[in-house]
């Protein structure tokens, strides 16, 4: 096995990184997974590491309190069950299967880029990510990345819309690209990242040389067009009705995380219910397909009974929270424990977000969960729990408190601003 990477770097099946509580992995399945493989997952991951499963932002996998010597142990089982990784540059492609709205198969698209990149073998960021969205319901437009590409009309020959740096939103969008010519478009726009350096971005690129720069990669196929037109926010929560008359089930790992028990226990229900596989999709989200109706409305009332998120207003869902101490070295308090109490008074005294995170709780001042800013940011320092407002954790806190008496400090927030609590 690799040596662990540093800090900083994407930490895959075959380079965990150190954290608090052990080694960590990160993996993104390229399709859906059978439930009997996901159980298989969750029962290696409570062997080999120390059972906490999360599910990022950007809907990867992640198994925490691994060691060196199981590390390689629970990558062999994870081959075994036969679960397909993306490696390498990650490669997000739309989660939702056999969604009518889809005008591309963004599963081939992806997996055909995925092999193209390792052959290339570009010296890349491990930051630098690809989105490929093939224009469905649960669509990609709130993943940032550094090259994009959106499906577009007509449906009867659809065609990808080229977009470079920060999210579908604020993209600069290229042009039109044809499908067959994608993969190597891609190919050719990470070939100039790459010859930038090995710390280089899209959007660095862009700020200081414009789209110039990357004008010679696409100069072949690219047809000028405008951008694409603005989208509503996708919902990952929910049902979500697909081809067959069945439903896929989106439930929120509350602050990101379940115990691989607790993941055991919902793909057993859902399998009861007629769901066939899952999938770990954005926003913190797993998605469970193919339940028919009306057992899809007991699988989601089962799923809640188990402590997932089920409803879109789920407060929690705007509360970003790290997993701070013990499990990061760099926590300076317990994030993730903080945010579970503070839930109720949090509730009370501030709204949710429309735009993103209402409350971003780090262990520290690198901010790792949630680098944009929230409403209110509340973060460990060797101080004490440093308060934010309208900032992010790497921010000069307005003042401190002990963690300890956050729950009295909400309230005090709320009667400084005019907030009125709910109820």
């Amino acid at each position: 096995m690799s040596a662990p990477l540093r800090r900083g770097v994407c930490p895959g099946l075959s380079a965990p990184m150190p954290t608090g509580d052990g080694l960590l992995v990160r993996l993104l399945p390229a399709e859906p997974v059978p439930l009997d493989a996901f159980v298989g997952f969750c029962e290696a991951a409570r062997q080999y590491g120390n059972g906490i499963i999360e599910i990022s932002a950007r809907g990867s996998l992640q198994v925490r309190g691994l060691t060196p010597r199981s590390a390689p142990l629970f990558a062999s089982a994870v081959a075994e069950l036969g679960i397909i990784t993306h490696e390498g540059v990650p490669v997000a492609a739309g989660p939702l299967v056999n969604d009518a709205d889809t005008l591309i198969d963004t599963g081939d698209a992806a997996a055909n880029l995925c092999r193209a990149i390792a052959n290339a073998r570009l010296m890349l960021s491990p930051k630098v990510s690809v989105v490929v969205d093939g224009g469905g319901r649960l669509h990609l437009d709130a993943l940032s990345a550094d090259i994009r590409l959106r499906a577009v009309g007509p449906v009867q020959r659809p065609q990808f819309c080229v977009g470079l740096g920060a999210d579908g939103v604020s993209a600069t969008w290229l042009g039109l690209i044809a499908q067959n010519d994608a993969v190597d478009a891609v190919v050719n726009l990470l070939t100039v990242i790459a010859r930038h350096g090995p710390a280089a971005r899209a959007a660095d690129i862009l700020r200081t040389e414009g789209t110039g720069a990357f004008g010679s990669a696409l100069a072949a196929c690219l047809v000028p067009s405008p951008a694409p037109s603005r989208r509503m926010p996708a919902e990952m929560v929910g049902l979500h009705p697909i081809h067959d008359g069945a439903f896929v089930a989106g439930i929120g790992l509350a602050f990101g995380h379940a115990h691989a028990v607790a993941l055991m226990e919902i793909v057993r229900v859902a399998a009861a219910h007629g769901a066939r596989a899952v999938r770990s999709a954005p926003d913190r989200t797993l998605l469970l397909i193919g339940a028919a109706a009306p057992s899809a409305v007991d699988l989601m009332a089962a799923a809640e009974q188990l402590g997932f998120v089920v409803r879109a207003a789920d407060f929690r869902r705007c509360v970003v929270a790290c997993p701070g101490a013990p499990a990061c070295a760099s926590g300076l308090m317990p994030a993730r424990a903080l945010a579970a109490e503070l839930i109720p008074a949090l509730e009370r005294h501030l709204w949710p977000s429309r735009s993103g995170a209402s409350v971003h709780i780090s262990g520290c001042q690198k901010g790792c969960a949630h680098p944009m800013p929230a409403t209110l940011t509340l973060v460990g320092t060797t101080r004490g729990c440093g308060i934010v407002r309208n900032g992010t954790a790497r921010a000069t806190p307005d003042h401190y408190v002990d963690p300890g008496n956050l729950a009295a400090e909400m309230s005090r927030i709320a009667v400084a601003t005019g907030k009125v609590a709910h109820g």
